[in-house]
Parts: structure tokens; sequence; C-alpha cells
């Protein structure tokens, strides 16, 4: 643990922080996840459920959490999986 003010201080905001994005990031694959399993069951919501999971995903990379590259490629498989109905 550290001694120094600052350094005290700084663990605990990079512990809210850390606690803050991993919660972002479970919902954004979490929305993912819903769209997937509502496509896979040709339900009715399978297009909001598209909407939710590209805005999580757009979210995630505004905030740093995950690579461009790696939203852009995600946002691309989904779109696919979207236009296959």
């Amino acid at each position: 643990m550290p001694q120094i003010k600052s350094a005290i201080k700084r663990v605990k905001t990079n512990h809210k922080a850390n606690e803050l994005n991993a919660g972002q990031k479970a919902a954004m694959r979490t929305a993912v996840k819903k769209f997937e399993t509502a496509h896979a069951a040709k339900a009715e919501n399978a297009d909001a459920l598209y909407t939710s999971a590209i805005r999580s995903i757009d979210m995630a990379a505004s905030k740093g959490l995950i690579h461009a590259n790696k939203a852009a490629r995600d946002k691309s498989r989904l779109t696919r999986l979207n236009q296959a109905n």
C-alpha cells in the first residue's frame, strides 16, 4: 500500500475507474450476446437489440475500452448477421 497521499488517492481512483470500465465492457458483451441469441431464435425484437448492441460497442470504443478496429470488426459482424434476416 502506498504511503504518499497522492499515491493513495491514485489507487482509489484507479480502482473506481476499473470497476466502471469492467461494468461498461460487460454491458457491451451482454448486449451483443442478447442480439446474437435473438437473431438465432428469429425473435421480433432483434432489430432493437441490434441497435442497442451497436450503440454499446460505439460507447465502449469512444471510452477507449476496446480498440477502434475491434469495434469496427464487431459492428461489421453484427451487421452481416442482421442483414441475413
